[in-house]
């Protein structure tokens, strides 16, 4: 194979909504490049891009898939990402190697919520961005929709470069940038190249117009030259439009059928000749602020954004050419770990078709087998060239279950499993909770996990699990001070065991003043490992208790607090005066009045009015403003506390906070709700009171 240096390297993403037709547009663009003899079809299951099991099961792109073309001198490797935001990991591990980003919209519907999440992702790298408005022959199509609610997402710098129409029942594309309309047969592939029509001059030569004025609006030169000539050429427009996409200014957008292949040869021909390579971004900075300059000249680092296990292969790391050149049995050092890693064999992967190369320049993406230390967000470098490509920014998890294996004797094995899954996808999070006696899996939606599940059956021995609602990690505290003492006494022959003690206990927080009536001897904090504190005050007067034995009173109270009196939850926010008691020659010991303590301590807290803390997430949810009075009435059902509500365009992002305990399915639900046009994020606030009634029912349940 060709091997491109970095200004003949195009890497693009291809995201949209689901069903927008990324697969196909992918497809199409292989088969025009003639890298394919004839295209597959998501319904046939027979794509180069979707080819995993569970992707044609279902019909739809589950992993991020790196293909290539090669077009007219130009290699343009293409990324297929999932619509589904359950797969947000995949987009955005993606978007991390991308030098632009294609963005397809079905001219059915126009801009959806899946395009407008994405969308959030593109705007916050400012990556290069083109619209491909998709299944323009459809008899449902609507263009001029669909443009409008491009503006709508990205303002006025969306700038058309074609428009559709139909002449004599022939499917057409106006190119406003070349000034021609291309007419495609029935079966589209290469279309014929004429004249615009008359009846069609006046609107695309004031599109050009709108364009050649963005074009110039981008570069200083341009401008002026525009103002001399009054006009620009064809050479001198490719220029700006660059220019404006690259300061993430200038939005193309082009029509396209990429199941009826029209206009994919054309888009194919802007990417090669305008879209930005990685040789035009900025250089990035790396973890130690050096420039990482995508030059062959420069010391080698390879970025890994995506790893995969496939069962004949094992491990499979994907990788982009930061800098350097790497070839193979290059041997490279591992930032994170110092390692030394071979790369016995070097690939360009199309779907789960491998081409052997012999090495790849600066800004290409790649492949390798069986990596022994290396991971997804890990940089490979040439030895003592101090860099680390910083890592991808992962969205934090939105739902939770508590996870088993169904046969307790596959415990090892499902746990070995989640740990390839989340090494393969960073957004599944698997932990034990000591808290909880139980191990969470978290990931992105209830699709994700059934996705999970899939797997653990297909892809790892047949393994199931179980997928409960975990427990909640609820909290205990007291609400007014209580006094109490305890004797403890064990006489078994010998020495026995004695140690009384007599305590106050109070609720405590931040910037509270000492407590009155004591003679305070020394002030202990402990800030406890599940947040909040306990504070310990040794107030014994004349020495009724031995100092030594004080450590052991402290560990008594703390192990009632580790499994709190009312639920066995943690306890906290909590201060203990230790005032009076007693101690006897013989029997007294450490054992003593940490059993002593423990007693007086849980018997002074179901005095002091006990009261149960849950979690709080704070809630951010993002829906047509149509249905925002449907999805405020299922907040208000989950206890959520409204704070306020933002404006975005056809869209309300609804503020809440609302207990954990009631987040339960609650993706599920607002899927339902919104028809799928919503979206929701969500994270941890702070813990607050459980109404009463809500803790009668824990206690009585001795759920937890």
């Amino acid at each position: 194979m060709k091997i491109y240096d970095d200004k003949h390297i195009k890497n693009v993403a291809f995201v949209g909504a689901h069903k927008s037709g990324k697969t196909t547009l992918a497809e199409t663009m292989l088969f025009e490049a003639g890298l394919v003899k004839r295209r597959g079809s998501v319904e046939n299951k027979n794509t180069v891009s979707d080819y995993h099991e569970i992707e044609q099961e279902r019909e739809t792109t589950v992993f991020a898939t790196p293909l290539h073309t090669e077009w007219r001198n130009y290699k343009i490797n293409i990324i297929d990402t999932p619509g589904l935001d359950d797969f947000i990991g995949e987009i955005a591990s993606t978007m991390r190697v991308a030098d632009s980003v294609v963005t397809v919209i079905n001219a059915q519907y126009g801009v959806e919520v899946g395009t407008e999440i994405i969308w959030n992702y593109v705007d916050r790298f400012s990556l290069p961005t083109l619209f491909v408005i998709n299944q323009i022959d459809s008899p449902s199509a609507d263009f001029d929709e669909s443009f409008k609610s491009i503006v709508d997402l990205v303002g006025n710098n969306a700038i058309k470069i074609q428009y559709p129409l139909i002449i004599d029942g022939a499917q057409c594309i106006v190119d406003v940038l070349k000034m021609k309309l291309y007419k495609f047969g029935p079966e589209g592939g290469k279309p014929e190249k004429l004249e615009i029509p008359a009846d069609q001059l006046d609107l695309a030569n004031k599109l050009h117009n709108e364009l050649v004025e963005k074009a110039a609006e981008n570069d200083e030169d341009l401008m002026e030259l525009y103002f001399d000539k009054g006009f620009l050429n064809e050479d001198e427009m490719r220029k700006g439009i660059k220019k404006g996409m690259l300061n993430h200014e200038l939005f193309p957008v082009f029509c396209i059928s990429a199941l009826n292949d029209m206009g994919t040869g054309r888009l194919m021909g802007f990417i090669d000749n305008v879209a930005p390579s990685a040789a035009d971004l900025k250089p990035e900075q790396s973890v130690e602020n050096i420039t990482v300059e995508c030059k062959i000249d420069a010391p080698t680092s390879l970025f890994i954004f995506k790893t995969l296990y496939e069962p004949n292969l094992g491990q499979i790391s994907f990788f982009k050419v930061k800098s350097g050149e790497i070839k193979q049995n290059d041997k490279l050092e591992n930032s994170r770990n110092d390692e030394i890693e071979i790369i016995n064999q070097l690939f360009i992967m199309d779907g789960k078709n491998r081409e052997q190369v012999e090495k790849l320049s600066a800004g290409d993406i790649g492949a390798t087998l069986k990596l022994k230390y290396t991971e997804t967000n890990d940089t490979l470098r040439t030895k003592g060239s101090n860099i680390t490509i910083k890592p991808i920014a992962y969205p934090s998890s939105r739902i939770s279950k508590s996870v088993n294996a169904i046969d307790k004797n596959e415990e090892e094995k499902l746990n070995d499993a989640l740990r390839k899954i989340h090494s393969q996808d960073p957004t599944v999070i698997v932990k034990y909770s000591n808290e909880l006696k139980q191990q969470i899996l978290s990931c992105q939606g209830e699709l994700h996990l059934a996705t999970i599940d899939w797997i653990l059956q297909k892809q790892y021995g047949g393994i199931k699990a179980s997928f409960e609602q975990p427990k909640i990690a609820y909290r205990e505290t007291i609400q007014r001070s209580a006094t109490t003492s305890y004797k403890h006494k064990k006489q078994s022959g010998g020495s026995g065991q004695f140690g009384e003690v007599h305590i106050k206990i109070e609720p405590w927080h931040e910037g509270m003043p000492e407590p009155e009536g004591f003679n305070i001897r020394k002030k202990e904090e402990v800030d406890l490992a599940w947040g909040g504190k306990l504070v310990f005050y040794n107030c014994i007067v004349g020495g009724v208790i031995d100092t030594r034995y004080l450590p052991s009173v402290l560990k008594g109270i703390l192990e009632v607090m580790e499994e709190g009196p009312l639920t066995k939850s943690y306890a906290r926010d909590i201060r203990v005066m230790l005032f009076d008691g007693k101690m006897h020659a013989v029997d007294s010991n450490d054992i003593s009045f940490k059993i002593a303590a423990a007693h007086a301590f849980k018997e002074a807290f179901l005095n002091a009015k006990p009261k149960l803390l849950e979690p709080i997430n704070e809630l951010n949810v993002k829906v047509p403003e149509e249905l925002m009075g449907n999805v405020m009435t299922d907040l208000q059902s989950r206890r959520s506390i409204i704070l306020g509500m933002d404006s975005d365009g056809k869209y309300q992002t609804i503020k809440a906070k609302t207990p954990l305990a009631e987040m339960y399915r609650y993706s599920t639900t607002l899927r339902s709700i919104t028809q799928g046009r919503g979206s929701f994020n969500t994270k941890f606030s702070n813990f607050e009171l459980v109404p009463n009634n809500v803790q009668e029912e824990l206690v009585k349940q001795g759920e937890l």
